[in-house]
């Protein structure tokens, strides 16, 4: 067999040289082209996230759904966003743990866009923003449940003799000294005037009646604003809805008439949006609207069908695939149509969709109805005592706070 001689080694190092060089050359020469067109990122001017399981892209806010993603279990120091423990602010309507709860987990849960991240809260940063301002939430208790979430979030980087909390017939107010600030709510639940809208009524026994069209009463409260954070809908489950027809709630009235429920909500929204219109300036006051929050009192919508309500529920629905909860889907529609019909920009924060995945952040059984922590015996009937409407601190309301937090960023 006839044998290949190997090449000189004298003749390969003068070709390898010239290829190196060639590509060296080559390389330089379309690094410098590459540099004068490409801005860098400056990685020190940018917030903080964190990737996404599913994500190899992190797209800017305005090509990203934040209301659309995944649960993301974080056991590192950014969740949750405050202790329990360390905020003087929160009631025991809200304390799960201090009730009693044997499990903490479902504060560690992280909210996970799909195709971006939603920025480290970072509350000296939205201090300044709100510097020299109000920010209010209107609307009912789930509205407060978020108020007390951003109180907590923030009141760690103010010394204590500068913040302080009051309480009023139908406002609460967080007051930061130094930042000329302050974080309230107004009480709303039907955002028009209701019965149930005096301290009085508000436990739930009265038989609630709406005056679909008086807005004003609420609305001069809500006058130069810079930041209205509005929500309606726990109060409107009934499947029909008792509308006062003349007169007013002082004079105890009995002349109301019977309206579908969606008909009556979407009237109502109406009333509230023509208020917007005619009373915001959009120069100086951003308008919010957060989506309706969901109920978790069927064990069956996540085939649990030994459980009852929400009761000794530890994990969020992990399958990410459609559930239904009892969501009044009709409700969330019409608020939709409506905020689209505002003549002045109102941001819609989509919470619903996101939330119904939590059935684990529920009080439950560690809540305080009429102020008053559970008996052990009541905590043996779930079915009575469970509440699936409210949501404990620190817990799922941090999380509608961060989204409002990234559309308050995102607007400066």
């Amino acid at each position: 067999m006839k044998s290949f001689d190997k090449p000189p080694r004298w003749n390969f190092f003068p070709m390898a040289a010239t290829v190196v060089l060639s590509i060296l050359f080559f390389g330089f020469f379309y690094y410098n082209q590459y540099i004068k067109i490409t801005r860098f990122t400056d990685f020190n001017q940018q917030e903080p996230f964190h990737e996404s399981s599913n994500s190899t892209n992190v797209l800017p806010l305005e090509e990203c759904d934040i209301f659309t993603g995944e649960w993301v279990f974080d056991n590192t120091s950014s969740h949750p966003l405050y202790k329990e423990e360390d905020c003087e602010y929160l009631n025991n309507m809200v304390t799960c743990l201090k009730n009693g709860r044997p499990d903490s987990s479902y504060q560690k849960w992280r909210w996970q866009p799909r195709d971006c991240s939603l920025p480290k809260f970072e509350a000296k940063l939205f201090l300044e923003k709100l510097r020299g301002k109000r920010l209010m939430f209107v609307g009912d208790s789930l509205n407060f449940n978020q108020m007390l979430s951003m109180v907590c979030i923030v009141q760690s980087v103010i010394p204590p003799e500068k913040r302080s909390m009051s309480y009023a017939t139908y406002i609460t107010v967080f007051k930061m000294e130094d930042y000329n600030a302050t974080i309230e709510f107004y009480w709303a639940p039907y955002l028009v005037e209701s019965n149930v809208d005096p301290p009085n009524m508000r436990d739930g026994t009265v038989d609630p009646i709406v005056k679909l069209g008086s807005i004003s009463k609420h609305g001069q409260n809500w006058e130069n604003l810079d930041y209205l954070v509005f929500n309606t809908f726990i109060w409107w489950r009934y499947p029909v809805v008792k509308v006062l027809q003349r007169g007013s709630f002082d004079d105890r009235p009995t002349d109301y008439n019977k309206i579908d429920q969606s008909v009556a909500y979407e009237n109502a929204l109406n009333s509230w949006a023509k208020w917007v219109g005619e009373n915001v300036d959009p120069n100086r006051t951003s308008v919010f609207f957060i989506s309706s929050a969901p109920q978790h009192n069927k064990g069956s919508a996540w085939n649990n069908t030994l459980g009852i309500q929400c009761s000794n529920e530890t994990m969020p629905i992990l399958n990410m695939s459609t559930i239904d909860v009892g969501t009044n889907w009709k409700l969330f529609e019409t608020a939709e149509k409506v905020i689209q019909s505002v003549k002045v920009p109102v941001h819609f924060i989509n919470i619903t969709g996101l939330s119904e995945y939590r059935k684990d952040a529920h009080t439950s059984l560690y809540s305080a109805p009429g102020g008053k922590v559970l008996t052990k015996e009541q905590k043996t009937d779930p079915a009575r005592y469970a509440d699936c409407v409210h949501w404990c601190l620190p817990g799922l309301p941090d999380t509608w706070n961060e989204l409002l937090y990234t559309l308050i960023l995102h607007q400066t």
